[in-house]
């Protein structure tokens, strides 16, 4: 029976905390021979959930509850910026060392970053931190476009939906992408009443990639293609109206905001690390003039491309 333990610190949300028995449950009931033993582990200092449904919680696990746990989650959790309770990262390097997997959601990555155990590795978390986590933490590869990333023993996950995106992905990896495929259907078609072919729709955005990845990669490798959302939607094989849901759930950017912002990230590192010309820039990163190139760059960093490559480069 593989153990997951769920590394409760305080402020954790309420949907993170009950995600992995929801995952995992439904995959043991409705498949046979699947055994997994779910552990929520308290931290030192843990009160209650976080707002605005604020619940007081009690675990029968402390962080003992690692010692033998196959999987280490770390949800999200308010003061995320703090150091760790005492103990903490002892127990997630002591987990590490012993060949654990540990994965962490939204503002989980911190306190897993704190720990030093990310140090040269990929990793995200929730769109608005992405910059903070960079900037606290330079000796991890910040990864902006992943729902999910993996590096070696440790996973990370972004979104609203990481923790159940996550789930699946450990499932998925556990017992083949079919297990996976059922249990999201079982979770999600239920709560709606839609036709079958938006029922497939959501059957494919959650089993085909578990999460948005593959499309973000494919977006990130033709930013000088003049990408549509419709054109973004044939990609992810599923309708506009889907992937701007999706696209927003997880990133909180539409399709297009999302491309703007990965182009001009792509524009800063071609700045910075070429000496292409801004105007090959503003083609490779697919805007229709150098003249908007600036526009949208000086909107983003408050600077023209020239003067932000000589700051940098210099």
């Amino acid at each position: 029976m593989a153990v997951i333990a769920v590394l409760a610190l305080d402020g954790v949300p309420g949907h993170q905390l009950t995600t992995p028995g929801l995952v995992f449950g439904a995959a043991c009931r409705d498949h046979p021979g699947l055994a997994y033993e779910i552990r929520i582990c308290a931290a030192r200092g843990l009160r209650a959930t976080g707002a605005p449904a604020v619940l007081r919680i009690d675990t029968p696990f402390d962080l003992d509850g690692l010692a033998d746990a196959d999987i280490v989650l770390v949800p999200g959790h308010d003061g995320h910026r703090d150091e760790p309770p005492p103990g903490v990262s002892a127990a997630l390097r002591a987990a590490a060392a012993r060949g654990s997997r540990i994965a962490a959601v939204g503002t989980g990555t911190f306190t897993l970053a704190a720990s030093g155990l990310l140090d040269g590795c990929r990793a995200t978390t929730g769109w608005r931190y992405l910059e903070e986590l960079a900037d606290r933490y330079p000796e991890i590869e910040v990864d902006p476009l992943g729902t999910v990333v993996e590096d070696g023993h440790f996973l990370t996950a972004a979104g609203v939906f990481g923790g159940l995106d996550l789930c699946l992905y450990l499932l998925r990896s556990d017992h083949g992408r079919r297990v996976a495929e059922e249990t999201g259907r079982e979770l999600i078609t239920p709560l709606h009443t839609y036709a079958d072919d938006v029922r497939d729709t959501i059957d494919r955005e959650v089993t085909e990639s578990v999460g948005l990845e593959p499309t973000l990669r494919w977006v990130e490798a033709n930013l000088q293609h003049p990408l549509t959302p419709a054109a973004i939607a044939d990609h992810a094989r599923t309708s506009v109206s889907s992937i701007t849901r999706r696209f927003h759930a997880h990133t909180g950017l539409s399709p297009l905001q999302y491309l703007l912002r990965a182009r001009l990230h792509e524009a800063r590192r071609l700045l910075t690390e070429t000496d292409v010309p801004v105007e090959r820039i503003a083609a490779r990163t697919g805007f229709n003039s150098p003249a908007a190139l600036r526009r949208h760059f000086r909107a983003f960093t408050d600077t023209t491309p020239r003067a932000y490559r000589r700051a940098h480069r210099g």
